[in-house]
């Protein structure tokens, strides 16, 4: 039972709900929201300058808003969502693409991965840390092993330019993107520090991979989902 929004008289006011005293109900939904500082990357590209946010119009630090970072991007996609559509038509695959981008934001939140921008049938996700967007993208390629659309994902670590406080761009955007159009259906392609690998996820060692425009890739792994114990 909830309890009333308004504390008894002469109480004390309840304090803001936090981490700690969030509760959840029995499905394992919050019941009441958390509190959270802003960590996104224009806070944090204001952050790192040490711009004072407040300042008048002309004391505004100057400059572009631009920042070398490193992050691990995590891009995924639904294979063959095009034929998809073909055969079983706009409706199927509408509530195909809805459960997940339905799954992947429920996912990237509790792993505490930033989803960057939707791409149609496709996502680009960005992580401060390499073992939790490892972790999304094997558990994404893991729920939908078994879906009538197979998603295939590409991952790859490295310092890139956030641009204007919103976009990344650099080698490794670019190569997580390249490594999610070669990875076949159910399959998780990385370029990454595997020294944090979760301990559900396997490396089958490195495979060759061949971009075109790029040639030759070195150091990716293909990675996967062990089974249960």
């Amino acid at each position: 039972m909830s309890s009333s929004p308004h504390p008894p008289s002469g109480s004390e006011p309840a304090s803001p709900p936090t981490a700690l005293t969030t509760s959840t109900d029995p499905t394992g939904e919050l019941l009441v929201p958390l509190l959270a500082s802003d960590t996104g990357p224009a806070r944090e590209w204001a952050d790192a300058a040490q711009v004072d946010q407040v300042a008048r119009p002309e004391d505004l630090a100057e400059g572009d808003t631009h920042l070398n970072v490193m992050r691990t991007f995590c891009f995924a996609d639904l294979s063959g969502f095009t034929a998809y559509t073909r055969e079983h038509g706009p409706h199927a695959a509408v509530r195909q693409l809805g459960e997940f981008r339905r799954v992947t934001r429920n996912v990237a939140a509790k792993r505490g991965v930033r989803v960057a921008k939707w791409l149609g049938d496709g996502v680009m996700l960005v992580g401060t840390e390499s073992a939790p967007t490892i972790a999304l993208g094997a558990h994404l390629v893991h729920h939908f092993s078994e879906s009538a659309i197979r998603v295939r994902v590409g991952i790859a670590t490295g310092i890139a330019l956030l641009f204007e406080g919103d976009d990344y761009i650099g080698e490794p955007v670019n190569l997580a993107s390249k490594l999610c159009n070669q990875a076949e259906p159910g399959e998780l392609l990385a370029v990454t520090d595997l020294q944090g690998l979760p301990a559900w996820v396997r490396s089958d060692g490195e495979v060759p991979v061949r971009i075109k425009g790029v040639g030759a890739v070195g150091g990716v792994h293909r990675l996967r989902v062990t089974p249960p114990t």
